[in-house]
């Protein structure tokens, strides 16, 4: 008589391999997140050595945050975002249409994702200290112009409103359009050559075939690209932070939401600080959704998902 062959169970031992990480993301994120927004609903801050609450004091933290400089630094912080990615994204995806193009014969294109991407690879800190050297009154792009003589006297580039928001711009760019450009390539390289070939033969230019074939194709991926472009956006820190030493100067055009933030934590203001994550959050969130929305559930192209219920029921109704 056979014995029966035991057989394994793996949606058991997906569940445990998985484990871990829901373990810590309960910890190490779920847990504090609750703990935040509680905290928002209290009065809860040191004064020196005396510990003030917390103390209930309901939805006393928002309002007190609208009536702050919040909405100026959030317009800032929006500025910047624009500033450092719109030449980000449209240069990703130039470089990724050229780089997948297979008609151009590009020799060496391991070696351009590499260099492409190597600036992201460097830490934000590093790269603020490098641009607040190479950019400040007495550092080497003040001599370089100086000695062509393009200019008279050293520009001040981190005493002008201009002068520092594109600074900060600048340094978002370099740092990830490398990223985008690689995750814009793999999405690009997804596509079916059979497509591009059959618009090669209807006579479809390269500008139809970007505008119409690409970017409807890598819309899911474009969507993806802004929406965690618009979450570190929003938690932009590091940059300005150490580009204007924490001040946001001049006069406050570079502080962001979470250098406001960081300074009620500086001050260990628990509640006020609780209060801006929970905007934050929603803020976040709201943007997101909208985003999604826009590129991917209300596109009449055929692509949508609103196009593909459209094309679902026309086939319904041929069968009947």
């Amino acid at each position: 008589m056979k014995k029966k062959r035991k057989s394994v169970s793996y949606a058991k031992w997906g569940y445990i391999f998985i484990l871990p990480f829901f373990i810590c993301f309960f910890i190490f994120s779920l847990i504090p997140l609750i703990d935040t927004i509680r905290y928002s609903f209290f009065e809860y801050y040191r004064s020196g050595i005396k510990e003030i609450g917390p103390n209930f004091v309901g939805m006393q933290n928002y309002i007190s945050l609208l009536g702050s400089d919040m909405l100026k630094y959030a317009g800032n912080t929006l500025i910047l975002w624009v500033i450092g990615f719109v030449p980000q994204i449209v240069i990703a995806l130039l470089l990724a249409n050229w780089f997948t193009d297979i008609r151009l014969k590009i020799k060496g294109k391991q070696f351009f994702k590499v260099v492409i991407y190597l600036p992201n690879l460097i830490m934000a800190s590093a790269f603020a200290m490098l641009f607040f050297a190479m950019f400040s009154t007495n550092g080497p792009i003040n001599s370089i112009l100086m000695s062509l003589g393009w200019i008279s006297e050293p520009i001040d580039f981190l005493g002008s409103v201009i002068g520092t928001r594109s600074l900060v711009g600048l340094m978002n760019f370099l740092m990830w359009f490398g990223n985008t450009t690689i995750m814009l390539m793999a999405a690009i390289m997804g596509i079916s050559q059979d497509i591009f070939e059959a618009c090669e033969l209807d006579g479809c230019t390269s500008v139809k075939r970007f505008f119409y074939i690409t970017l409807p194709l890598i819309r899911p991926i474009l969507a993806y690209t802004l929406i965690t472009s618009i979450i570190g956006g929003l938690q932009m820190f590091d940059v300005p932070q150490i580009l204007t030493n924490g001040q946001g100067n001049p006069d406050r055009t570079s502080m962001t939401l979470i250098m406001f933030l960081n300074s009620h934590l500086e001050s260990r203001n628990y509640g006020m600080a609780g209060a801006l994550s929970v905007y934050l959050f929603i803020v976040s969130g709201i943007l997101c959704f909208f985003v999604y929305r826009m590129t991917n559930g209300n596109n009449d192209d055929g692509y949508g998902s609103k196009a593909a219920k459209r094309k679902l029921k026309e086939a319904r109704k041929g069968r009947r």
